[in-house]
This record gives structure tokens, C-alpha cells and sequence, in this order.
């Protein structure tokens, strides 16, 4: 791409940052009303490509819930979900380019938001800003600096947010942390997190080029650096490049590292050290690595975090999975349900080895999660009870998924201070963890 080219995208985005850096409104919070168990519970959905549309889909199976509006940088994908709910749900929402004058109307009362992970803080924070109450994609945030900002956040707006880590709303899940907090596996000292892309394949690097008609490029970039548009950065694959995501860390990792998190009762490890690479596809386009492997060292056990693409089979010929291990047993547990693999021991009463634990075949999975998730955020939304898995959770998994990436992009072991809100004196960490909102937007 020529130097004029170049000026011209820069000149074009930065003349139109000032009006897209904050909420065109002001904070409504007081004024919304509250509803009763019997009203319907009217959303608005911002991002309607990917997941999002699923939990849309998930709330509008509920009778008390009704979509009113939606909003999408794309007109391609707004003109295609049209003809998908008006054939799934009849009728059509009112649509919205610009998500925040969707979040100006009074008589929504809650937002999905399921945008790139660079703008889920700023989206929750308007929309909590806006008296909404939020359902947002996990990625709670996509950097330190932001979790903390959505600490503060909660501190000052009274909405229901409700984080897309909805296996803490799946019944076999929660039914598999029973067990293991039952004390049946005696201490448990190691827990392995395993997820393998078996199938996936090199992103291949393809040349700057123009815009798509329909897409309003300037506001998907936001707050991330600003760059001439590529395909390969675009739908589909953005999560694989630093300025708009984590690479798997920040996708799986996020709902594996939760679950180590529920079952164990734990919050912040003492220190995280973290390798990896490209080496399935070297050349491929991703900045993120394919290959990853983070050990997180808590107070009382070690949990490892790894990842690759593009192999066969991974321990127990599973795609994913959490593995707890512990004194008189294995507790095995993913999406399609959970089991228990007991150790043996020599009994002298009997002559013979005996189970140190009850085995456990495997429990399927319960109902769907998703649908579940979705269940209970909108009832807490009638009822304002703290859901499932509130700001406090997602800010605390997402913690942990980006201590695993600092510590691979630095190389080396990290350290988190509680205390401080960083990593005290060291500078390389320390600047990892800031969100460098940049083209004229501020970090709230």
C-alpha cells in the first residue's frame, strides 16, 4: 500500500475518533425502570455474526423475552440475521450501526455483546453507563488494564452482568465440582487443562486490500491500533492477532482455566511461566501462538494450560478436556460429561489392591449450557440477585488468562501483586498488561 493511501485511511479514522470514543448519551441508570416477573424482558444485541447469535437465540426461547434491536458494523451480516430471525422468531428488530445510539432507548433493558475482544470493556461499560444490564462474551476483557477498569465500573453501576463462561451454568460441570469438593480424591496437588485444534488449519497470509462495502472498518477497529484492513486480521480469525485478542488462551483457555478456578476455590496464582510457538505452521499469519504450554503455581497445587493445533489426539483421545489429580484418584472432566479413575492400593485385610476411591463412570452432560447461562441472566434480571457468573468471576478468569500470555510473550515467569494491581516493579510486565486504547478512545 502507497504512503497516500496510507494518510488517507489515517486522516479518515482519526476525523471520525471523536465521535465514536465515548456513549453518546447520558448515564441513564436511574431512569430506567425496573420490571416485574411478568413483563418481558426487551434486549438489544450488539454483534450478531458469531456467538453472539447463539445466545440470542438461547434468550428468545424464553416467552418473556423479546429482541427489539440489534447492531453490526456489517450491513452484510445485519442484512443476513434479518432474513435468519424474521424466518426463526417472525418479525424484524430495529437495526443499529452504531451501537451506542441503540443504547439512548429507554425500553431496553438489557444488551448481549458479542463483539472482538478489544470491545467488550468499552461496550459493557456504556452499556452500564446506559442503566442496561449485560450479557457479554468471555472474554470478560482483553487486558489487565481493563478488568481492573470494569472493577471500578461495577463499583458504580448497580446492572446485572452476566459473563459468556456459561459452563458454570451446566449441571455436569457443577455436579463434577460437588464430587471434587467432597473430598472423595483426598488432596488434589495437579490439574492439566488440554485443548487440541486437531483439524485446523494454517492462516495463510493474504496483502492489505480495500475495505468490503457495507463494513464500517473505523468502527471495528475502536480502540486497536490502526491498520489498513486485511482479511486475515477480519471475521473469523481477528482473535489470533494481539490488538483484538488472545489467540486460544483468551478463547478456551478462558472456559477450561474457569473451571479449575470453580472447582478449587482459587483466584490468583503466585507466579505463571508460559513457552510456545509457531511450530505446527511457521509461516502462518497468526501472531498468537499455536502451540502453547503456561504452568500456574497456586498456593496449594500446580495447573498446567496447553494447547496446539493441527495434531492428532490429545490424552484421552479427547479434544479438550480438565484433568484433577489427586491422592486416591483422577476426576476427567469436559463438555460431553465427567468420570472418576480411582487409584489402587495393597490391602493386607484382603490379600489383594482396592480402590483408594469410588470409580465413577462417565456422567454425560445435563441439558445445555448455553441455554441455561442465558436462563439464569434473564431471571436475575427480574429478580437483581447476583447471576452465576458475575463481573468479579470473569474479571478474575480473564486475570489468569492473560497472566499465562504475558508470561509467554515475555518469555520468562511473572508474579501478579493483589495488593498493587500489578506486577510491581517489573516494567516489561507492567506495560503488558495496559490497553493502549489508541485513534482518540479512553479507557473509562
Amino acid at each position: 500500500m502507497d504512503k497516500q493511501r496510507r494518510k488517507f485511511i489515517r486522516n479518515s479514522l482519526m476525523g471520525s475518533a471523536a465521535l465514536s470514543m465515548g456513549p453518546a448519551f447520558q448515564t441513564l441508570g436511574s431512569e430506567v425502570k425496573s420490571i416485574d416477573s411478568t413483563e418481558k424482558v426487551r434486549i438489544g444485541v450488539i454483534g450478531v455474526r458469531g456467538v453472539n447469535w447463539g445466545n440470542l437465540n438461547s434468550a428468545l426461547k424464553r416467552d418473556d423475552v423479546e429482541c427489539v434491536a440489534i447492531s453490526d458494523i456489517d450491513d452484510n451480516v445485519i442484512a443476513g440475521r434479518l432474513a435468519d430471525f424474521e424466518k426463526g422468531h417472525g418479525g424484524k428488530p430495529d437495526v443499529y450501526k452504531d451501537y451506542r445510539k441503540m443504547l439512548e432507548r429507554k425500553d431496553i433493558h438489557a444488551v448481549l455483546v458479542g463483539t472482538p475482544d478489544h470491545w467488550h470493556t468499552l461496550q459493557t461499560i456504556h452499556a452500564m453507563e446506559s442503566g442496561k444490564d449485560v450479557y457479554v462474551e468471555k472474554p470478560l476483557a482483553n487486558s489487565i488494564e481493563e478488568c481492573l477498569a470494569l472493577e471500578r465500573a461495577g463499583n458504580r453501576f448497580n446492572q446485572v452482568v452476566q459473563v459468556g463462561q456459561q459452563q458454570r451454568s451446566g449441571q455436569h460441570w457443577n455436579d463434577a465440582a460437588d464430587y471434587l469438593q467432597s473430598g472423595a480424591l483426598g488432596r488434589i496437588s495437579n490439574v492439566k487443562c488440554f485443548l487440541n485444534y486437531g483439524n485446523s488449519r494454517k492462516l495463510e497470509a493474504v496483502p492489505d486490500a480495500e475495505v468490503p462495502e457495507g463494513v464500517d472498518y473505523k468502527s471495528w477497529l475502536g480502540p486497536a491500533q490502526l491498520r489498513p484492513f486485511n482479511k486475515a486480521r477480519f471475521h473469523g480469525s481477528w482473535r489470533y492477532f494481539w490488538d483484538y485478542g488472545g489467540g486460544i488462551m483468551t478463547d478456551w483457555g478462558v472456559h477450561l482455566i474457569d473451571m479449575v478456578l470453580m472447582f478449587m476455590k482459587a483466584e490468583r496464582p503466585e507466579s505463571v511461566m508460559s513457552t510456545g510457538g509457531k511450530f505446527t505452521f511457521p509461516d502462518s499469519a497468526m501472531e498468537t501462538p499455536e502451540n502453547q504450554i503456561a504452568v500456574y503455581n497456586f498456593s496449594d497445587f500446580v495447573m498446567t494450560w496447553e494447547h496446539t493445533m493441527g495434531i492428532g489426539y490429545w490424552p484421552f483421545e479427547k479434544h479438550h478436556g480438565v484433568v484433577f489429580y489427586g491422592e486416591n484418584g483422577m476426576l476427567l472432566v469436559d463438555r460431553s460429561g465427567w468420570e472418576v479413575r480411582a487409584n489402587t492400593e495393597f490391602s493386607e485385610e484382603k490379600g489383594r489392591n482396592v480402590f483408594r476411591a469410588e470409580p465413577v463412570p462417565h456422567q454425560s452432560n445435563k441439558g445445555n449450557d448455553r441455554d441455561a447461562h442465558l436462563s439464569n441472566f434473564i431471571d436475575c434480571i427480574k429478580s437483581r440477585e447476583k447471576p452465576v457468573c458475575d463481573l468479579s468471576i470473569g474479571i478474575n478468569t480473564a486475570i489468569n488468562a492473560h497472566l499465562g500470555n504475558i508470561a509467554y510473550r515475555l518469555g520468562r515467569s511473572v508474579s501478579w501483586d493483589e495488593k498493587s494491581k500489578s506486577f510491581g516493579n517489573d516494567k516489561a510486565a507492567n506495560a503488558l498488561m495496559k490497553a493502549n486504547y489508541q485513534n482518540g478512545y479512553k479507557l473509562p
